[in-house]
């Protein structure tokens, strides 16, 4: 931080900072701190919403950005509610973490009530694909023909097919309200998303 050239300090003295400038740098210092030691993207309550900026979805509060979410985590309501919930879950019953979301086992990805065991299948690759412009003959409307091969699933197994707005997704920063995406997965696959223009 530069103190030079401000009122009251002496000719290289290095200046006497303002309490607002002393705050910053130390909340900035303390940001990137954070950072190095804090992988957000594994932690299981840091949340990207559609607006840009950043939720703690254990707390429900809303950080304009990544600093003001590290801090929070370090404050007393988040370290409140953390310990509340590891006493409920404890009580429960439910204190074994699955390793791959940070999350309780059962909550995420479990097939959680619908009776179903989640198999952690290593991925083998993206299917096979082809996409075709189509025309219809009647009302002369454009459309896609997406055509995949899957032939390693089981035999009654229905890829899932999900279609995304441009808000919703990672890849693209900052969103583009022209576009949507289609998501289609079905294991052992990795899941394939392809980038659509949103006509209306």
């Amino acid at each position: 931080m530069d103190y030079q050239n401000r009122a009251g300090s002496k000719f290289g003295g290095g200046g006497v900072a303002s309490h607002s400038a002393t705050n910053a740098d130390r909340r900035e210092r303390l940001r990137k701190l954070a950072l190095e030691t804090i992988d957000l993207d594994k932690d299981p309550y840091f949340f990207k919403n559609h607006v840009g900026s950043f939720e703690c979805k254990l707390c429900l509060t809303v950080h304009q950005n990544d600093g003001s979410y590290l801090a929070h985590t370090q404050g007393k309501k988040h370290q409140t509610n953390l310990a509340r919930r590891a006493a409920r879950e404890q009580k429960e019953g439910k204190s074994q973490i699955d390793p791959n979301t940070g999350l309780p086992v059962g909550v995420v990805g479990a097939g959680f009530g619908a009776g179903m065991v989640r198999k952690n299948t290593v991925k083998i690759g993206r299917p096979g694909y082809r996409i075709t412009k189509v025309r219809d003959q009647v009302t002369r409307q454009q459309g896609l023909l997406f055509q995949l091969q899957y032939p390693e699933i089981g035999q009654n197994v229905v890829p899932k097919v999900r279609f995304m707005s441009a808000f919703e997704q990672r890849i693209d920063d900052p969103p583009d309200k022209n576009y949507q995406y289609m998501l289609i997965a079905s294991e052992p696959y990795e899941t394939c998303g392809f980038k659509l223009q949103a006509r209306r």
